[in-house]
């Protein structure tokens, strides 16, 4: 199975546009904000900090995602939406074997979501990696449970 969230980047792209001209507009109409506090500086500490955590939040939040589990390996990936084309610096990439999976678990935050797998490595260690999920539908996750639902059952069936 194939699936992906490259639907979500013209959203995102609105909002980082909605976070600009609202940061524009609070600067333009920065003196309506003097009731805050009596020190302006205050006041424009007060709202920067409150823009950069409106921001980085929505920084942390967006992230590109992609699952394949066609063939004998699954391939996941986590990027950035933005400038992922030329800086890659996002990026989380896990490709292991089927036969590999032990466990999955999806995790559901308020804003965030999760998926973490459980993949056992060549010294039979569990290893754990967690990717961003959140600007997935639940459709998508959904079918995303089945398909790893049916690969851990198939690795935890007894052979003879």
């Amino acid at each position: 199975m194939r699936t992906n969230n490259g639907r979500v980047k013209n959203i995102i792209v609105s909002v980082y546009f909605i976070l600009i001209v609202l940061a524009i507009v609070l600067a333009t109409i920065f003196s309506a904000f003097s009731h805050l506090t009596s020190n302006p500086f205050l006041t424009f500490v007060i709202l920067l900090v409150g823009f950069l955590v409106l921001f980085f939040s929505v920084h942390a939040i967006s992230k590109y995602f992609e699952y394949d589990s066609d063939g004998v390996k699954v391939v996941v990936i986590n990027k950035g939406l933005l400038l992922t084309e030329y800086l890659n610096y996002r990026e989380h990439k896990l490709e292991f074997d089927k036969d590999r999976l032990m466990a999955f678990k999806f995790k559901n935050y308020i804003f965030y979501k999760s998926l973490t797998f459980y993949i056992k490595n060549s010294r039979d260690k569990i290893k754990k990696e967690t990717f961003n999920v959140t600007l997935v539908t639940k459709k998508k996750r959904r079918f995303i449970g089945q398909s790893l639902s049916k690969i851990v059952k198939n690795n935890t069936k007894p052979t003879n």
